[in-house]
């Protein structure tokens, strides 16, 4: 039970480590920003467990409204292919603001038609503002079982005390909310890709990327942009999934009735693979409306860029 007038959502948790051992705390700082912008899906940082490596999945329910639904995930590379498995059980829950903690004890086994496991109708919306929100933060957590039985080898190291995070949703000042690209002599842009030079919103580094004869299903008949996020800005934390709300935009330089589309992603980090942070749309503006001298897009072989950020997630370890 936690006495919050005693005692910090954060000291709790840290005290919650030292007996648990193989939990994994997630604290949501913003709980009601995930609910009102209906995101898919939010996900912890990875924790390691049993030698195997595992994530919390927090989502809608499936099919019922104000519902959230609450699993436990086995990502690991080694549970790949076919016919691995393994067995476990766990636990999964919220720690309370009044009044004695909310879970779920389950029996688990993980397979490559399962991933995942846990709860769809894990508590209403209501029950969550009600009873869980603290100064709009929640802190959900999973804890698997000290056997955990793998049909493969696997060579575990026992954890000594729990992990925790803290994941927490930002709103951008506008002064710091957006970035325009000037394009001049658009016509001249002969090669398939281009990019704006990077600039920092919030924990990351991101930047415009566009294809101006399109790419995919767009090539040939639209304009293709895209966000990628690129690295941290510091390397003290971890380096794991952004959360952002932003609006693409092209610029109507005549009227200033741009066209925009708004969008909400959660960005990779993956220095190897960069194309794999990058969210956007092949047919993001259709070539005949981008030429169309009413429109005001291409104004003098000359194109503005642009994005607005109004939300963005950073994560740290506690």
């Amino acid at each position: 039970m936690l006495k919050m007038g005693l005692t910090s959502f954060e000291d709790a948790i840290k005290e919650q480590l030292k007996e648990r051992k193989n939990a994994h705390f997630m604290l949501v700082d913003g709980m009601s920003k995930l609910l009102t912008e209906k995101v898919n899906n939010f996900q912890s940082l990875d924790f390691q467990v049993s030698g195997l490596k595992w994530r919390l999945l927090i989502q809608p329910a499936v099919g019922v409204k104000d519902y959230l639904s609450v699993a436990v995930w086995i990502i690991d590379e080694k549970c790949t292919g076919p016919n691995w498995e393994v067995k476990f059980n766990f636990k999964i829950g919220l720690l309370p603001q009044t009044g004695p903690e909310y879970f779920y004890v389950s029996v688990g086994c993980h397979n490559e038609k399962q991933p995942a496991q846990g709860v769809v109708k894990f508590i209403t919306h209501t029950q969550l503002k009600e009873r869980f929100l603290v100064n709009d933060k929640a802190v959900f957590y999973a804890e698997i079982s000290e056997e955990v039985i793998p049909n493969f080898p696997v060579i575990g190291i026992p954890r000594t005390m729990g992990t925790a995070e803290r994941f927490k949703l930002i709103e951008v000042a506008r002064n710091n909310s957006r970035f325009t690209w000037k394009i001049t002599k658009f016509s001249s842009f002969n090669g398939e890709e281009h990019s704006s030079y990077e600039f920092t919103v919030g924990p990351r580094r991101w930047k415009l990327v566009m294809y101006p004869r399109g790419t995919g299903d767009g090539k040939g008949n639209s304009l293709s942009l895209y966000l990628n996020a690129s690295n941290y800005v510091t390397n003290n934390g971890p380096k794991g999934r952004t959360f952002a709300v932003y609006k693409l935009r092209v610029l109507d330089q005549l009227h200033r009735n741009h066209f925009e589309i708004d969008c909400l992603d959660w960005f990779l980090y993956d220095p190897v693979h960069p194309r794999l942070c990058s969210w956007g749309r092949t047919k993001f503006l259709p070539l005949e409306e981008l030429h169309k001298a009413s429109r005001g897009f291409l104004v003098n072989d000359q194109i503005y860029i642009g994005v607005e950020f109004l939300i963005v997630s950073t994560t740290e370890y506690l």
